[in-house]
């Protein structure tokens, strides 16, 4: 049986990959890919939102390097099967109506659906707002465990997961 903590990457976390705007984000993200994921230290998903959301991407050569991160790394895209797909939908939904996610951000309810359904240790993310809010996590697990759901969901940074002592 595998031991490793599972991991899922949002959006934004290969984004910071190449964000030279913000250095210290780029280069903590970095970090966590190169000595983390490269080295599978962590399993580690993504799922087909985080490609629809890349396949959005206007600019193409940004677009085709967020792609190539997931050849270049050891990240696999979960697969879920129908009832899985409406159980997720039917969850995002359920952030959405208790406003814990805002309508206009339904990507991101999709990501910590899936995670929830998937039994994802930690849901990965450079997005304060809407995800690694301690606030947020506190209202998701109310929500999840008023629904049925046990399986106990961090969501946090990549700075979180880059253990320097390990």
């Amino acid at each position: 049986m595998d031991k490793r903590l599972k991991i899922y990457l949002d959006t934004s976390v290969p984004n910071f990959l190449f964000a030279d705007d913000a250095p210290e984000k780029m280069e903590i993200t970095r970090d966590l890919f190169e000595n983390f994921l490269k080295l599978s230290i962590y399993r580690t998903f993504i799922s087909p939102v985080v490609i629809a959301e890349i396949e959005e991407t206007k600019d193409v050569r940004r677009k085709e390097m967020l792609l190539k991160v997931f050849t270049d790394y050891p990240i696999d895209i979960l697969d879920y099967s129908e009832s899985e797909e409406i159980e997720i939908q039917e969850l995002a939904n359920k952030y959405l109506e208790e406003k814990i996610i805002p309508e206009k951000k339904m990507a991101d309810a999709y990501h910590i659906a899936i995670s929830v359904i998937k039994e994802i240790d930690y849901l990965v993310s450079w997005n304060y707002k809407h995800l690694a809010n301690i606030n947020k996590e506190n209202k998701i697990r109310i929500i999840n465990l008023e629904l049925g759901y046990r399986h106990d969901l961090r969501i946090i940074t990549p700075l979180e997961l880059v253990d320097y002592e390990n």
